[in-house]
């Protein structure tokens, strides 16, 4: 119909003319109260933020010179980071004259994909910005695993059982 003729039925009615479409041909609108449209697309957008996951970008830091218990202790932290579902930076800041060797960089770096596994995919390989060396770790693909049957409830506690019977 009209776009004059929808205004003066929602006029009419107390209600809004509300344009749902407008790049639609021809453009579609619809007669309601729009406080109540903006209210409940409100609400909508509110219970989709709550169930959205915010991925958080945590970092781990390494030098040339990590020890092997220190460098258990970071890889073990940025396993956690990954299990929880947020990525991991590893970075590495050569200092002064570690410039010179910075194939020891890249092997404590390479070295924490690999011992990775499953709990993580490379997201950008290891690149040198500056003094530092750094690379993205994302969280890896869960294996879903297998329910196991839940086990039957035992009888309520002075439940009359009844013998069979003998024909």
């Amino acid at each position: 119909m009209q776009p004059f003729e929808a205004l003066k039925i929602a006029r009419e009615r107390g209600l809004d003319l509300v344009e749902v479409s407008p790049t639609a041909q021809p453009p579609v609108c619809r007669i309601q109260d729009y406080g109540k449209f903006l209210y409940e697309k409100e609400k909508s957008d509110r219970a989709a933020r709550k169930k959205q996951k915010v991925i958080v970008v945590k970092e781990v830091k390494f030098s040339v010179t990590v020890d092997e218990h220190d460098y258990q202790t970071k890889k073990n932290q940025a396993v956690r980071f990954l299990n929880e579902g947020d990525k991991v930076k590893a970075s590495l800041r050569f200092k002064g004259r570690q410039m010179a060797h910075r194939e020891l960089g890249y092997a404590i770096i390479n070295r924490l994909i690999q011992d990775m596994g499953d709990s993580g995919t490379v997201e950008f390989m290891p690149r040198m910005e500056g003094t530092t060396l750094h690379a993205i770790l994302a969280p890896g693909k869960k294996a879903e695993q297998p329910r196991r049957p839940a086990a039957p409830k035992p009888p309520a506690p002075g439940a009359a059982t009844q013998p069979a019977q003998a024909q």
